[in-house]
């Protein structure tokens, strides 16, 4: 018999509630509803989550046992707060919800590579902004990540979606974040540039203490 992934770390924060943790009565609810009319003792459980690991594996996913872990607990949760059990055969239902996270992933990554390209772009004012001249970019670029990562959720959101796009496509990304966020485009302005002077900042702090520690 296998355990209940109690308090694992979700993944990703998409479309589920990121407060949410699955239970042992939600755990065992998968189970039954992989199990359907039959008793395998968690076995179809882990067989599922080996194709779904398989899955995100060959869409070249660096994390596909995260990925596959958030997708098994966002079905979790469907099951804990919603009727699913007559929409889909449960095989079938694992995979549209993978397509979702991978998507999800996708665009996430997209978006920070955005960000990292878009700092790269203004070298020159980073450089005089960093005081690092001759600073590793492997470094920068770490400490861009770490950056990120201690944003709040909302800054985070702001940051990544504000630079992604070029032009046109730029413009529209930015008026409809600032319609999702119940802003004018000024206002999202002025917190994306507020948000940028506090990543610099910490990007620059980071880089040095990084040199020091070298």
């Amino acid at each position: 018999m296998i355990e209940s992934p109690i308090g694992e770390p979700s993944g990703l924060e998409g479309s589920h509630k990121k407060d949410w943790t699955t239970t042992a009565s939600a755990f065992q609810r998968l189970l039954k509803w992989l199990d359907g009319e039959t008793n395998s003792e968690g076995q179809k459980y882990l067989e599922m989550r080996r194709r779904l690991v398989a899955y995100f594996d060959r869409k070249s996913c660096t994390t596909p046992d995260d990925l596959a872990d958030e997708t098994l607990t966002r079905i979790a949760r469907r099951l804990e707060e919603e009727n699913i059990s007559g929409t889909e055969a449960p095989a079938k239902y694992c995979y549209i919800v993978a397509r979702f996270v991978f998507m999800e992933h996708l665009r996430s990554s997209r978006q920070e590579d955005a960000l990292a390209s878009d700092l790269k772009r203004n070298a020159t004012e980073a450089i005089a902004v960093f005081d690092q001249a001759q600073e590793d970019e492997d470094i920068m670029l770490s400490c861009l990540e770490s950056c990120i990562n201690n944003l709040e959720p909302e800054g985070r959101e702001i940051i990544l979606g504000y630079y992604v796009g070029k032009e046109r496509e730029k413009i529209g990304n930015r008026r409809s974040l600032a319609q999702s966020l119940g802003i004018t485009s000024n206002a999202l302005s002025i917190r994306a540039c507020r948000i940028r002077a506090r990543l610099e900042k910490c990007v620059r702090e980071c880089c040095r203490e990084s040199e020091i520690l070298s």
